[in-house]
């Protein structure tokens, strides 16, 4: 598999080096530039040529949705890139999702996510997958997805779903959150039914699209 390529984006000298730092060393990536999030980021995609954009939004939140709107308004289906964003904290979540319509992709993880949480986000992402930290709780548009759960999750199920996300078997699941093989059948059908998927993988795709957990 080609590796994906990285355009890191953050306005502070720092967060810009440590996150490319950070993802360079993870399979599958290849950082290609780093740069501050300023009036230049049009030119910056065209000489980079990135396959998904990591920017770290910081703490000053707003002034990144303002860039990022600009940006999409300036090359308009051309932004139609992989984007995922880092936020500070969650209080500028849900507008900062609302951006990510414009995305071919996308997700957005708090800056403290575990560094081996960033590799399998971004290669997620860039197969088209939504991807959310299940603390923010939002997604990227207030319409109805066709994706959308019946009946909402119970924390059990969740628990659950993110074992299958990775990869573990009905008992390996069951000796992990000591409970019964045949409970861990229960909660996988209950989760199927609700995701209105024919198979675990289809749940585990459609919980992804929805935010519900992070590959």
């Amino acid at each position: 598999m080609n590796e994906i390529r990285i355009l890191v984006i953050a306005d502070n000298l720092l967060a810009r080096t440590g996150l490319a730092a950070l993802l360079g060393d993870q399979p599958g990536l290849r950082v290609v530039g780093q740069v501050a999030g300023g009036d230049s980021l049009a030119d910056d995609l065209d000489v980079y040529r990135p396959d998904v954009l990591v920017w770290d939004f910081g703490w000053e939140a707003k002034t990144a949705q303002e860039r990022l709107a600009a940006l999409i308004d300036e090359l308009g289906a051309e932004m139609l890139l992989p984007l995922l964003i880092l936020l500070g904290d969650e209080t500028h979540a849900p507008e900062t999702a609302a951006l990510l319509r414009n995305a071919a992709a996308g997700g957005l993880l708090l800056q403290d996510s575990q560094p081996d949480q960033l590799g399998p986000a971004l290669l997620a992402i860039a197969q088209g997958l939504l991807v959310f930290d299940p603390a923010l709780a939002v997604l990227p548009t207030g319409d109805a997805l066709p994706d959308a759960p019946t009946a909402q999750l119970t924390p059990r199920e969740v628990e659950v779903l993110q074992l299958l996300a990775e990869g573990l078997a009905n008992k390996a699941i069951a000796r992990r959150l000591a409970i019964s093989d045949h409970t861990v059948k229960f909660h996988v059908n209950a989760i199927m039914g609700k995701l209105n998927a024919q198979s675990r993988t289809e749940a585990v795709v459609r919980a992804t699209r929805l935010g519900l957990i992070m590959l």
